[in-house]
Parts: C-alpha cells; sequence; structure tokens
C-alpha cells in the first residue's frame, strides 16, 4: 500500500467512517465489547500530509482532553511511562495523541498496529485524566 487512495479504500472497508473528506478520514473505534465492561468510543483522525512538497505522510491523531482541563505536566509523565507510539501535541483547544507514518511501501500493519495504539492509549489517557468519553 504506497498511495493515499489505498489506504482511504481500506480504511472505508474496515472501519465506521464517520466524516470522509478527501485528505482526511475520522473513524469511530469502539472499546468494551466484553459483556461485563462499560462500551467507549474513540474517535480517530486518519489526514494525508505531504512532507517538503513530495512525500505522503499518514498521520493518526486522536483528541483525549481539553488542555484547560488537565495538569499538562502529569499527562507529558503518564505518556512518557506507559506509552510506547505517538507524541502529545495541542491542536486547538484539545491534547492529541498521535503519531505519523510515510505512506511510500507502507504495509498494511504498518499502520493498523500504531492505529490501534494510539486509539486505545487516548481512550486510557481520556479515562484517566477527564473521567469521561467525550472522544
Amino acid at each position: 500500500m504506497a498511495q493515499w487512495g489505498d489506504l482511504v479504500t481500506y480504511i472505508r472497508q474496515s472501519y465506521r467512517v464517520v466524516r470522509d473528506e478527501p485528505d482526511e478520514l475520522r473513524i469511530r473505534l469502539i472499546f468494551g465489547d466484553e459483556p461485563d465492561t462499560e462500551q467507549r468510543a474513540q474517535i480517530v483522525v486518519i489526514a494525508r500530509e505531504i512532507l517538503d512538497q513530495r512525500e505522503d505522510w499518514v498521520q493518526i491523531a486522536t483528541p483525549f482532553a481539553r488542555h484547560d482541563e488537565v495538569d499538562l505536566l502529569e499527562v507529558l509523565t503518564e505518556v512518557g511511562e506507559a506509552i510506547v507510539v505517538g507524541g502529545l501535541a495541542v491542536m486547538g483547544d484539545h491534547i492529541v495523541l498521535r503519531h505519523s507514518l510515510p505512506l511510500i511501501n507502507l504495509d498494511i500493519n504498518e499502520f493498523i498496529d500504531p492505529l490501534e495504539l494510539v486509539a486505545g492509549a487516548a481512550e486510557l489517557l481520556e479515562q484517566q485524566f477527564t473521567g469521561r468519553d467525550d472522544y
């Protein structure tokens, strides 16, 4: 899978797309399918980025809190100790966990694993720092 169009086709076939634009998809991932756990959801933005006006990349990003609702030092400390993939950023009013990958020669597992890790980690961070399921 080396082109944005191929990745978009895969995402449309494999995930629940809630927003579909030319260079951005938003999907909804569900966590807690077990009968004895509360079901939670996470919205994930998958966007095409062009690095240096020549290289196609895909960015996976998901918000988990508003920056004015949490202690940023606590969040950064937790991410530094517990999160394997992704980095934190403030985008608008939100803190997001995000990860970027080059599209050239991208195998599907190189997309799926970071997608699931970023979304799952953001879900845990949201639960830990806000106690809600807003995203």
